[in-house]
């Protein structure tokens, strides 16, 4: 494995902690549009997601908003996450709320795993899906600039590396929730997006305090650390940051430092325009920089030095003060090493890694007296790296922690973790009022104003913009009402509100799509096949309305006979499609035709091994084609993939079956 040094010089892989699995998004039962483009794509558990088109995707929505005029910027922007399976984030997460004193609104309850990796499945449900439904349900999206994940939450997603890889960290992640918020579509699991807030090229001057009135995102900070001391002590010192300090910059000197040392003199030269040329520190020398007293930044190639394999850096840290460094994975755990563990750049002796690299951990930044600091859960590449020509200049000119890293950061959905308190600000500038960051709650769907009009206009740019183009404004809030309420669970009032936004814009055909699936949640199925048939009026070669009118009618209304010619239709569209495979194998077979159902649920697990239900509908066409070796095997793994199916009667009848032939 290469070291970090050579990847960020030629950008090879390597120099990260390695995290195998291909990392996919959610895979609902339904068959989406993402099918079309990702159809070898995995399904954790079709059986339990059966054919939920938008249970995934579904627009995230808000119902009431506080009143009152405050200045804001401040503990009512800011969402604190808690993961109630973890004492730590328990404590560190009501820590911080009485600290900052966080409405009770703004304090958001999971239940999730504990381990620092999830998968990407897991994420959706478990962490994204609730802090959607908790900002929706108080009206939060606007109001929330910062959400604050806590120790115990898990640090990354896992997945593949490389450029186009799928590893992530959920700090990154979870900033596009409120995009996909807007959207109402997935945003790729391959690769990076560019952040919009990313300064780039432009001074300081024209960088612009952070609301979604401009940028459809959140910034995203962790409270995390080698133990709970450690971070509690993070939070104290975020409550009184130091205004006075150096910021030192460490280049390699002596070693081709190349871009990095390039960004390192450039955020020497910009403090010093802004008027902060005795704060500048710039060690050029072929040494670490020496020990300073009162630090407000640090900047350095830690481990990728290779006279800087040290774990303590010998800075004394002001409180409020920021660090960064060129290390590809320098935020990949925050379980405390050895005490006699030293990061270096050796990746080839085995004694010098911990947690799958032997490089510099900023848990030993923190526990050194940093307030903020970004790190990578893998290999970022130098040019989604921190710039430090825009982190320093920001923060000192009155941009606070998350405003100045986010500024400096250029990818999202990618490796970086930034830690410490969003509020902290050592130089505050004016702080926005409320009206500068959001409107007022839209009545007629319930949703605060700037995130309605950015939803309106996605609507009406989107993929679906023939369907809304001649739809009453009426209608399409009342389409919105509708994503608010299935979000929060309430089913049953989403009903009503698509009901009405059908009645009032008949041929908004996504309307009537989404109306069929929600009918089908609530175990409406003969509604269901009516809306879905209506949509295929408009839509013939659909392969997702046809894939799910053909289950409704064989599976829920027991009618394969007149499913089966939509199941056919379906898969003419999309032969490679599983999710399609298996619903046309599964008609098949209910209509009498066995060796085709075998053929096409044989392709179908193929395509998509990890889905327990294919496994199921292969494993029993199987046996009745009399292919019991091949059923065994198909229901084995189904049971290793679902041990619950065990219970089910279809799974019970044929390992019976199977038993008694063994007999």
């Amino acid at each position: 494995m290469p070291s970090c040094r050579a990847c960020l010089r030629d950008r090879r892989g390597g120099g990260g902690s390695v995290v195998t699995g291909k990392g996919c998004p959610v895979f609902t039962r339904t068959l989406t549009r993402r099918d079309a483009r990702c159809r070898e794509s995995k399904a954790s558990d079709l059986r339990r997601q059966r054919r939920w088109l938008l249970a995934a995707c579904s627009v995230l929505w808000g119902l009431l908003a506080a009143p009152g005029v405050v200045m804001a910027q401040s503990a009512e922007n800011v969402a604190v996450v808690i993961n109630e399976a973890s004492p730590a984030s328990v404590r560190i997460g009501e820590y911080y709320v009485k600290k900052r004193a966080v409405p009770d609104a703004n304090v958001i309850r999971i239940r999730t795993q504990t381990g620092e990796t999830i998968e990407r499945a897991a994420y959706l449900s478990t962490i994204e899906a609730p802090i959607a439904a908790a900002l929706t349900r108080g009206a939060l999206q606007d109001r929330i600039l910062y959400v604050v994940l806590t120790k115990g939450v898990p640090l990354r997603l896992n997945g593949s590396t490389g450029q186009n890889g799928t590893i992530a960290s959920v700090d990154s992640e979870l900033t596009l929730l409120y995009l996909r918020m807007v959207t109402g579509q997935p945003t790729p699991a391959v690769g990076r997006v560019a952040n919009p807030y990313f300064l780039g090229t432009r001074t300081i001057r024209e960088a612009a305090r952070f609301t979604h009135r401009a940028q459809p995102m959140y910034l995203v900070t962790r409270l995390d650390a080698f133990s709970v001391e450690d971070v509690l002590a993070i939070i104290d010192r975020a409550q009184a940051p130091a205004s006075q300090g150096v910021i030192v910059l460490d280049q390699r000197g002596g070693f081709d430092g190349g871009t990095g040392d390039d960004w390192l003199a450039d955020a020497a030269r910009r403090l010093q325009d802004l008027g902060h040329a005795a704060r500048v520190a710039l060690d050029t020398s072929i040494n670490p920089a020496a020990s300073t007293k009162q630090v407000l930044g640090y900047y350095s190639w830690g481990s990728n030095d290779v006279r800087n394999g040290r774990r303590r850096v010998g800075m004394e840290f002001a409180p409020g003060a920021l660090a960064a460094t060129f290390v590809s994975t320098d935020g990949r755990t925050f379980e405390p090493p050895p005490d006699d563990w030293t990061p270096s750049d050796d990746w080839n002796r085995p004694s010098a890694v911990f947690a799958g690299s032997p490089q510099t951990l900023i848990g030993d930044l923190i526990r050194e007296g940093v307030t903020g600091v970004a790190g990578h859960v893998s290999e970022p590449y130098l040019e989604s790296l921190i710039r430090p020509q825009i982190l320093f200049p920001a923060y000192l000119e009155g941009f606070n922690l998350a405003e100045a890293y986010y500024l400096a950061m250029p990818t999202l959905s990618w490796q970086t973790v930034v830690i410490g308190d969003p509020l902290c600000v050592p130089f505050a500038r004016r702080a926005l009022t409320r009206a500068d960051i959001e409107d007022p709650v839209e009545k007629n769907s319930g949703l605060p104003g700037v995130f309605r009009n950015r939803r309106l206009e996605a609507l009406r740019t989107s993929v679906l913009r023939v369907s809304f183009k001649d739809v009453p404004q009426e209608a399409l809030d009342a389409l919105l009402a509708a994503d608010a309420r299935e979000i929060v669970g309430d089913l049953a009032g989403a009903r009503l509100a698509l009901e009405q936004t059908t009645a009032l814009a008949p041929k908004a055909v996504a309307a009537q799509l989404r109306l069929a699936i929600v009918y089908e949640k609530l175990q409406e199925h003969r509604k269901a096949v009516e809306r879905y048939q209506i949509v295929v009026e408009a839509q013939p070669k659909n392969p997702l309305v046809l894939n799910n009118l053909a289950y409704a009618l064989g599976v829920h209304l027991k009618a394969p006979g007149e499913a089966l010619p939509f199941a056919r239709r379906a898969l003419a569209v999309a032969p490679e499609s599983p999710i399609v495979l298996d619903t046309a194998g599964w008609i098949e077979f209910l209509s009498g035709n066995t060796a085709t159902a075998a053929k096409l649920l044989s392709d179908a697990s193929r395509r998509n091994p990890d889905s327990s239900e294919i496994r199921v509908h292969a494993a029993i066409v199987s046996a009745a084609a009399n292919a019991w070796a091949e059923s065994q095997t198909h229901l084995e793994e189904a049971l290793r993939l679902d041990p619950s199916l065990a219970k089910r009667e279809d799974v019970v009848n044929l390992l019976r079956k199977i038993s008694e032939r063994h007999k």
